[in-house]
């Protein structure tokens, strides 16, 4: 069995001329291409499903919305099953994220034929139980594979694989979509995406979970059904749920996954059809608004290492969360005046876009380093999983608000301002998560000072 890669922490200098590049075992390095291939597939379909379901399917922007937010309500429940089954042995971190690979591309090509409302609630089902799969899983692996001063730096990495994915597959949707306009073959491209990547998880990762980390291996501890172990991972859930550091964390990142959630759900629909001045009757076309988002991923590609290398690992990653917030308030305002403005609504777009790609790329490594710093070692996999579900709820309420928003069209436009306006309570919270934080750290040396004494 593999040792835990923190006991064995690769500390040799990185050469000046990759200064920006972490210094990451190879396991973390394959994980990263399997997840571009992944999020090359998810960058097909992150512009164009709510304006194919729409405005070529038919559906009304509410019915959208509610089957987005189905696969939320799906994903929800799969996060808990996620968190017990990581840190199952026989599955583990490698065979969670295989059986995420297998139920999303399942998801793909049902959402390839959907022609019929309950096809689009089932395929947004089944997307929700895979990705909720695929989250705790990868972030509890990276974890697994880094050691404490690494994390900022391979999450990031983690999500430069994510960014780089989205744009080219949001890029080369875009003009697939010129040429041809058939929007089915996306969501299979996307089905094929996610079955190269649990290929890629298959023959080149092995199992982290470790035996310290897992029961004991008598018969009682591993049958699933035993009582005593279903009181042992109820155990663990509340332990996880009752941690007093870790709760106004979850509170704050249920509205940055909203806010985030906006991107490929509310955003393409409402540049498509509530922007008067864009070049279309009713706004951008979707040849356009693949070009912002392209912009947009670009954005993250370029900055996201030197950022954390040079600035986000340097400072308090609460204070980095608060940057964010800042970042994603003003972004908002913008996207609002994108469509209230009657000229240079080209230029307020791109300047949206890229004010809201700074906020995601302080937000991201930011948020999960500070799960893995409260997370105890035999936790992880639960805590990923309670960091996990604030993206599917979130995921749930974004779509929801936003398509029942985008159905009024005479109040429409004002969801973006509600959100720069929610920014206020994220703020509240982050301050108490920083407060929480600080008395845990000063406990701590008071402790060693203690054992020191």
């Amino acid at each position: 069995m593999r040792n835990h890669p923190q006991s064995q922490p690769n500390f040799k200098p990185t050469p000046p001329s990759l200064a920006w590049f972490p210094d990451l075992v190879a396991e973390v390095w394959i994980l990263s291409l399997g997840q571009l291939f992944l999020f090359i597939g998810q960058g097909f379909t992150l512009v164009y499903a709510s304006i194919y379901f729409v405005n070529q399917l038919g559906f009304s922007p509410a019915q959208v919305g509610f089957a987005l937010g189905c696969s939320g309500i799906s994903g929800t429940i799969g996060r808990f099953f996620a968190g017990t089954l990581v840190e199952t042995p026989g599955i583990g971190r490698r065979g969670t994220l295989i059986a995420s690979s297998v139920v999303s591309a399942i998801a793909c090509f049902v959402l390839s034929i959907s022609a019929t409302l309950p096809l689009l609630i089932l395929g947004n089902v089944l997307l929700g139980i895979g990705i909720s799969f695929y989250w705790p899983a990868t972030l509890t692996l990276t974890t697994d594979l880094t050691s404490i001063h690494q994390r900022t730096e391979a999450f990031a990495l983690t999500r430069l694989a994510d960014n780089l994915g989205l744009g080219v597959g949001a890029f080369l949707a875009g003009q697939y979509i010129a040429m041809s306009g058939n929007f089915r073959l996306l969501f299979v491209c996307k089905g094929v995406a996610y079955l190269l990547f649990g290929l890629i998880i298959a023959l080149t990762i092995a199992e982290t979970l470790s035996p310290n980390d897992r029961p004991s291996t008598d018969t009682q501890n591993i049958d699933p059904d035993h009582p005593a172990n279903r009181h042992t991972l109820w155990l663990k859930w509340k332990s996880a749920l009752s941690d007093r550091t870790f709760l106004p964390y979850l509170l704050a990142n249920l509205f940055f996954t909203t806010y985030v959630a906006q991107l490929s759900s509310t955003l393409p629909l409402y540049l498509a059809n509530f922007v008067p001045e864009g070049n279309t009757d009713t706004g951008f076309s979707e040849q356009w608004i693949s070009y912002f988002f392209v912009w947009h991923a670009a954005l993250k590609i370029v900055l996201q290492l030197p950022l954390v290398h040079c600035w986000i690992q340097a400072i308090n990653h609460v204070t980095v969360l608060l940057s964010a917030l800042l970042f994603w308030a003003a972004g908002f305002v913008c996207v609002w005046i994108t469509g209230a403005i009657s000229t240079h609504a080209v230029i307020v777009a791109i300047l949206s876009f890229t004010i809201i790609a700074i906020a995601e790329v302080l937000y991201a490594p930011a948020s999960t380093a500070i799960v893995s710093d409260i997370a105890p070692v035999e936790l992880r996999g639960f805590y990923f999983s309670l960091d996990s579900e604030c993206w599917a709820i979130g995921f749930l309420i974004g779509p929801a608000i936003g398509g029942w928003a985008l159905g009024h069209t005479a109040t429409g436009s004002y969801i973006w301002l509600g959100l720069a306006l929610s920014a206020i309570v994220t703020t509240v919270l982050l301050f108490v998560l920083k407060r929480r934080l600080f008395q845990a750290h000063q406990v701590g040396k008071t402790a060693i000072m203690g054992l020191d004494a």
